[in-house]
């Protein structure tokens, strides 16, 4: 469970604030009193979490630029001298790393050494999390649970650009963060996230609250593909949760899953089925016709044994619940757009209080 207090009046670093995952981090940090100096590029749909929520008006700092930029990225970090370092910012599409591969690896693998090279002069207080993704390994599709020791790999490029960061971010532990008088270091990899405000192509909730509102079809590709779906709030709070524990330990691994229990790693089928029910109102679904043209895993499992057992960290809604979750957030939105922002916090509120109950 959240500290409040340790959050309060701490500066914290947040590269990726105008994406779907970091407005929410942004809305959650600065609830608690923490003060957020944002770096990322513009977003890039519309709409978008980052403006129908005001994500802007509650960081101290909000800057547009982009990680690859080095120069830029560190005078941004430098200048605000935070006391905690949430790097975000990425190229998160699996369908768009098969365009354009070479942009996915340049903000994936250079962008994350660029943030590193940038932290290594701080403060040895200063805690650095690095967030990857579930798709950093090596998967076997058999469906067993993956912990943080397995094999890192990926067969598309999304894939490969994030284990080749978690090497790069091991590397850099290695020979750059190993001492006591450096900052604290550490990468996450969450699962398929899902909640409201996240209008990416291509996602499988996002493109259904598209179609409801519209009254048209949901056309879904693979719908016994299973994945490791969670609400946002779950792995934001496992990562908030390391920074709590890693502050004054030292010695805690440096590599984390945040991933739902495995029960509720359900086939694409049941989530959408999930959904029509969630939704108030009529719903269509259609089976696509053809197979698409890229590759994806079809079963990814996470073993968050490690969080659990030395974090004290565990998911807390079922599948079901976040979907149910992510589309009245959705249905809110389509119905009145300003209630994006008082919706918003409403659920951090609601994740808060059943935390405390279980």
């Amino acid at each position: 469970m959240l500290d409040q207090t340790f959050w309060t009046g701490k500066r914290v670093f947040l590269t990726g604030h105008s994406g779907f995952k970091g407005g929410w981090t942004v809305h959650w940090l600065t609830q608690m009193g923490a003060q957020v100096a944002g770096f990322s590029l513009p977003p890039d749909t519309t709409p978008n979490l980052f403006e129908v929520t005001g994500v802007a008006e509650r960081c101290a700092v909000s800057h547009f630029g982009d990680i690859r930029d080095k120069a830029t990225l560190t005078a941004a970090l430098t200048d605000f001298d935070p006391d905690i370092v949430l790097h975000y910012a990425a190229q998160p599409l699996v369908r768009r790393s098969y365009d354009d591969p070479i942009e996915t690896f340049e903000t994936n693998v250079m962008g994350t050494i660029n943030l590193l090279e940038a932290v290594r002069p701080l403060s040895r207080e200063v805690i650095c999390i690095v967030v990857t993704s579930d798709k950093c390994y090596e998967n076997p599709n058999d469906g067993k649970p993956l912990s943080e020791d397995a094999p890192l790999g990926g067969a598309d490029p999304y894939s490969a650009s994030k284990g080749a960061c978690e090497i790069a971010v091991s590397s850099w532990l290695r020979s750059f963060f190993a001492e006591t008088n450096t900052p604290i270091v550490a990468s996450v990899r969450a699962g398929n996230v899902i909640g409201g405000g996240d209008w990416a192509d291509n996602r499988l909730l996002p493109d259904a609250a598209r179609a409801f509102a519209k009254s048209a079809p949901l056309v879904i590709r693979n719908p016994q593909s299973t994945r490791p779906w969670q609400h946002v709030l779950e792995p934001i709070s496992g990562y908030l949760t390391l920074v709590q524990k890693l502050s004054g330990h030292r010695s805690l691994p440096r590599h984390w899953n945040f991933g739902p229990r495995p029960a509720d790693v359900l086939p694409v089928g049941a989530v959408v089925d999930a959904a029509s029910d969630a939704w108030q109102g009529p719903t269509q679904t259609a089976v696509a016709d053809s197979q698409q043209d890229w590759h994806e895993a079809q079963t990814l499992v996470l073993s968050s044994a490690l969080a659990e057992t030395q974090l004290g960290w565990v998911p807390r809604l079922t599948t079901p619940d976040a979907v149910t979750w992510t589309m009245q957030w959705y249905q809110n939105f389509y119905s009145d757009p300003t209630t994006a922002k008082a919706l918003t916090l409403k659920q951090i509120g609601s994740y808060e209080q059943l935390a405390k109950s279980q």
